[in-house]
């Protein structure tokens, strides 16, 4: 079992054009500590926004090599997103700014 603390696990919204059209749906994307599995997630969601979470869904994202000028290639590190659902009738308000 890995040893996340609560206020360690979400590290930031995604916001992106895809993320912002599934809040209509209940469905809210986070960036999560790597090593965070789906029942910390959820218990990290339901203390810091006050929402009921029906489900979590996990994605490792790969990481990708960028180039930098003519000859240098670099790495954009890998990350994990979760994409929370909660209950109808609820909504985080941090999203409803965008």
């Amino acid at each position: 079992m890995s040893s996340v603390a609560m206020h360690d696990v979400l590290l930031r919204p995604v916001i992106s054009e895809k993320s912002v059209i599934e809040t209509e749906r209940n469905n809210y994307t986070f960036a999560v500590a790597r090593d965070a599995n789906k029942f910390q997630i959820k218990a990290a969601v339901e203390a810091e926004f006050k929402v009921n979470v029906l489900g979590v869904r996990v994605v490792n994202v790969k990481p990708k090599q960028k180039r930098r000028g003519r000859r240098t290639l670099g790495m954009v590190p890998g990350w994990r997103k979760a994409v929370v659902t909660i209950a109808a009738g609820q909504k985080i308000e941090l999203f409803e700014a965008v």
